[in-house]
């Protein structure tokens, strides 16, 4: 039976607006109707991620097309093709896709949409780091972006995805390896068939670090994060998530053990679970599909946050790996333990 220490955490509640965007010739700027939240101070928010508030930006095409590594395709694109290029102070309303690697992309705001559209893509990089950077969709419906950050083919490697602010997307950012930190994602977009996932790692060995995240995902169904393998069969191994804010979704985790698939070094620990969106945290629960017995997994130290009058407590669903029901139970009694036994995870 897996014990969990849980402590009740209290925040305010507090209305946080969208950063007016930087100042460039464009497309016109958006903007997003924010409810008030229970967002704890530390957590990452509009205010400490993205294009740093009054900075002036360079339209592209219409003020610059090219630099040392990249360019302006007339395809309708942004190509970078050149190792060791630096993106930096630029506004693109078109798909940036890096194809190079020890790239830097900061202080750059990226809009695009489409039904298949991505914000930023990597194809077979190394040392590929995003930084500071405000991605979303031209609006939350047919506008959103389908994916803000994308690995295309899951195989670049020493990627680093930090302090940026993501909105209007089907999923922010898919990779399976490297550190996703800093980051405020936020404001999901929807088109009729979405799967909506905040940050979705498709199922590898590779190790990814998911770290200080604020990952709010309005929706009920899918995740703020979800380990899920492409194919059944596949081992989903070396992912830590810890430290985020994380609301919204079916379940706010799913943590890897879908289809059949063996987890190990899965590590889920010091997260805060917030009731901004459900009172389980996603609409059916915080986690599912948690091998507790997989090797090396981990999970621990993770509690609710949010209004101190929220006193009730829900399962949270854990598939085991066994076919053995446990169900964990979450407390914000008083930092009270308990445990029960295990529903599994759909």
């Amino acid at each position: 039976m897996l014990a969990v220490v849980v402590a009740a955490v209290a925040a305010v509640l507090v209305l946080r607006p969208h950063r007016a965007p930087p100042s460039a010739a464009g497309p016109a700027p958006i903007s997003h109707g924010y409810t008030a939240a229970a967002h704890p101070a530390g957590f990452p928010d509009a205010a400490t991620t993205g294009v740093p508030a009054g900075m002036t930006l360079k339209n592209v095409p219409g003020q610059v097309s090219s630099g040392r590594g990249w360019h302006y395709d007339s395809r309708g694109w942004v190509e970078v093709d050149g190792n060791g290029a630096v993106l930096s102070g630029l506004y693109i309303h078109c798909n940036l896709n890096i194809a190079a690697s020890y790239v830097t992309i900061k202080d750059v705001r990226v809009v695009t949409s489409g039904p298949s559209s991505f914000g930023i893509s990597l194809r077979r990089t190394t040392g590929v780091t995003i930084e500071n950077s405000t991605i979303s969709g031209v609006n939350a419906t047919n506008g959103r972006v389908a994916n803000a950050i994308d690995d295309i083919y899951g195989n670049s490697r020493g990627m680093v995805i930090k302090d940026n602010n993501i909105a209007d997307w089907r999923t922010a950012v898919q990779v399976s390896s490297g550190l996703v930190t800093g980051n405020y994602i936020h404001d999901p977009g929807y088109r009729a068939g979405d799967h909506v996932n905040g940050i979705y790692d498709t199922g590898s060995a590779q190790p990814l670090t998911i770290s200080g995240n604020t990952i709010f995902n309005s929706m009920s169904q899918t995740d703020a994060i979800t380990l899920e393998p492409s194919r059944p069969g596949r081992a989903v191994a070396n992912k830590t998530i810890e430290y985020n804010l994380l609301a919204g979704g079916g379940y706010a985790i799913y943590g890897g053990g879908t289809k059949n698939n063996s987890t190990s070094h899965i590590v889920i620990k010091d997260n805060s679970f917030s009731r901004l969106y459900y009172h389980q945290g996603g609409k059916y629960g915080p986690v599912a599909y948690f091998d507790a017995n997989g090797q090396g997994n981990v999970w621990a130290g993770n509690i609710w946050c949010g209004s101190a009058q929220s006193r009730s407590v829900r399962s949270a669903s854990i598939r085991d790996g066994t076919g053995r029901a446990d169900k964990v139970l979450l407390a914000a009694l008083g930092g009270e333990v308990r445990t029960g036994q295990v529903n599994r995870g759909g």
